[in-house]
């Protein structure tokens, strides 16, 4: 990826095409957080729009807090109904090869963590890198943000890595979280991360053993491991989220 001027430029995928009908979509409905579509350069990349603010480790930070967590929520049920309507061409695929999208599905975003939304003085203007969209229920991606800001992870790493000046209230932030989002209920949530939890490890899992990068490496590097341990404090620790 390059940064030129106003502009990212990025080397295309097969699933490219399904993405920016995604974000062309998003572009016409008026959903203001998302990069636009601006085509491909004369070396086949594609060129985005540039999104300026803070991201990566700041976006951790910004959800530490009670005001960002329910702003990163409503956030996603903002982009949930932006996109309910969106019926992409059939011939199109998304990154797991699946085509078209399911009657009771949306195209989820697919990494709606912390570190992908873009800040603004603590106030979300932004969503970045959207290759991981696909058809999925509402709640992949509700399930997926939960992990990282409940957060589905020990206390030393939300002290170490995660922002935390404190081990964090994760029943709280549960609860505040699904409000924000528009949720009647916690019902189910914790078993939903669960779920997505180990999808992703059968998902890493299926793409290394199709040569799919940067799967094969992460298996190689032992990151599947990590994502193995991962689920199994949160079977261990769930008592902490009830």
């Amino acid at each position: 990826m390059v940064r030129l001027g106003d502009t990212v430029r990025r080397p295309p995928h097969p699933w490219t095409p399904a993405v920016h009908a995604l974000l062309r979509y998003l572009e016409q409905a008026g959903f203001p957080y998302s990069p636009r579509v601006l085509g491909m350069d004369q070396q086949g990349r594609e060129v985005l729009t540039y999104l300026d603010g803070e991201s990566g480790p700041c976006g951790w930070a910004n959800v530490v807090n009670d005001a960002g967590l329910i702003a990163f929520a409503r956030l996603l049920r903002d982009y949930h109904d932006t996109v309910a309507g969106f019926r992409p061409p059939e011939e199109l695929s998304w990154f797991t090869g699946r085509r078209g999208v399911g009657r009771d599905e949306v195209v989820c975003h697919g990494d709606f963590g912390p570190w992908n939304i873009v800040w603004h003085d603590e106030r979300p203007v932004g969503v970045l890198d959207w290759d991981y969209a696909r058809p999925a229920d509402r709640m992949h991606d509700v399930a997926y943000a939960l992990e990282y800001a409940a957060p589905f992870r020990d206390d030393a790493e939300c002290l170490r890595s995660l922002r935390y000046p404190e081990p964090p209230d994760r029943r709280h932030r549960l609860e505040t979280f699904a409000a924000a989002y528009g949720l009647t209920s916690t019902t189910g949530l914790i078993d939903a991360v669960i779920d997505v939890q180990q999808d992703a490890i059968d998902q890493v899992r299926r793409l290394a053993e199709a040569g799919r990068q940067p799967q094969a490496r992460w298996v190689a590097t032992g990151y599947l491991n990590e994502l193995t341990q991962r689920l199994a404090w949160s079977q261990t620790n769930r008592h902490l989220f009830d």
